[in-house]
Formats: C-alpha cells, sequence, structure tokens
C-alpha cells in the first residue's frame, strides 16, 4: 500500500510546486514547510506532540521549527499552501490522465480513509480524517491519500512503543534493513547517537553485528 500512495503524499515534500506554495505563505526552507504542513492539523502545538507522534525526529530538530513556524504562518494558512501546492504538483503529474479516472482514484480512497479515520490511538490519521473534503478530484485525492498515509504512519508508532524501541534504535534498525542511512542523519541524530542505538539492539538481539536476526 506505501509504494501505491505514499507517492501521492508526498509531493508536499519534494515536488518544487509544493516547495513554492509554503515559501509564498512564509515557509521558507524545507523543514519549516515539512513541519508546519504536517502538523498544522493538529492545531498550533508545540514542539512536544509533534515530537511524539513524529517519532522519529531528533528533538532538537523538532523545537527549531516550532513554534516558531506559526509566527510566520498560522495553521489554517499552513494547510492552504500544502493542499495548493499538492494540487498544483499533482497536476503537473497527472495531466495526460482523465479526470474521471482521477475523480475515481479520490472516491474509493475516501472511502478507506473513512474506514479507517477514526480508529483509536492512530493520532494524525484522525487529525487529517477531521479536515474538510476538498473541492476537486485531485484535493480530495490527495487528502484521501494524505489520511491513509498518517493512519498507516500512526501504527508504526505504536508497534515501535510495543516493541520498546526508541526513535534512534528504530531509525537504525531500518538502516540495517537496507536504507541507506545518510538520509537518516536528516532527522537530526548524529552519527554516534545512531552507532549507539545500533549497539543497544545488537545487545538486545534484534541486529547482529551486520545485519538484522530473525
Amino acid at each position: 500500500m506505501w509504494t501505491c500512495y505514499e507517492p501521492v503524499h508526498a509531493v508536499t515534500y519534494f515536488h518544487p510546486r509544493a516547495r513554492a506554495a509554503y515559501e509564498a505563505a512564509g515557509l521558507r526552507g524545507f523543514w519549516r514547510g515539512y513541519f508546519a504542513g504536517r502538523a498544522a492539523p493538529l492545531g498550533p502545538v508545540g514542539p512536544a506532540p509533534v515530537i511524539a507522534t513524529f517519532f522519529t525526529f531528533a528533538p532538537h530538530v523538532v523545537t527549531r521549527a516550532l513554534p516558531a513556524v506559526w509566527q510566520l504562518a498560522t495553521p489554517e494558512e499552513a494547510l492552504r499552501a500544502r493542499l495548493t501546492g499538492a494540487v498544483q504538483a499533482l497536476a503537473e503529474l497527472t495531466y495526460e490522465l482523465p479526470e474521471r479516472h482521477l475523480a475515481e482514484a479520490a472516491e474509493l480512497l475516501e472511502v478507506a480513509a473513512e474506514a479507517v479515520g477514526a480508529a483509536p490511538g492512530r493520532v494524525l490519521g484522525a487529525a487529517n480524517a477531521a479536515l474538510p473534503r476538498g473541492d476537486y478530484p485531485l484535493a480530495r485525492l490527495w487528502q484521501a491519500a494524505t489520511t491513509l498515509r498518517e493512519h498507516r504512519g500512526d501504527g508504526h508508532v505504536a508497534a515501535l512503543v510495543a516493541a520498546d524501541l526508541d526513535p534512534a534504535e528504530a531509525l537504525a534498525w531500518r538502516a540495517a534493513t537496507g536504507l541507506a542511512p545518510q538520509p537518516l542523519l536528516r532527522r537530526g541524530w548524529s552519527a554516534q547517537e545512531l552507532t549507539q542505538a545500533r549497539d543497544r539492539l545488537v545487545a538486545r538481539g534484534w541486529l547482529t553485528t551486520t545485519t538484522t536476526t530473525p
């Protein structure tokens, strides 16, 4: 499922049109747009809820962005910017597709999103599910995909907490499964912190010195 709807959602972070929409709202720089856009469904929150719900970011990365971003754009402005940018990005990527196909995809995704939107313990999923539907197929498509994506991420956090893995350990384990470690360092953890997390996983039997264990 991730391979199907993550690319739809992720335009809001990486597509130039989405980045431009954040900048137009006063959110210059990748991380301002990222934290304001992704946290906006929660309202004008401080860093603590975001550290908890986003999970894998080093706290100092979050506190550098929040609550300062709300001085630049309100959550409502951030939500408008992220939806505008996402729709513009998707319009560029799907211009050859018939609108009826996009409308059908949006309707099907909305059915799925409605089915999971109020699931207990899925904070970001529920916050996105509570947002108004967009007026156009691409807006509806993106919002439903985002609700499903955040619902899925909430489930990951629940599983990691149940397994007693801390954020750095979760990233160290994921790196051991094949994800290149360099992007993980962007989440604010130092190389030493990730090495120490890996050592803890080796001690617990989650990793050998070279790979994951059964």
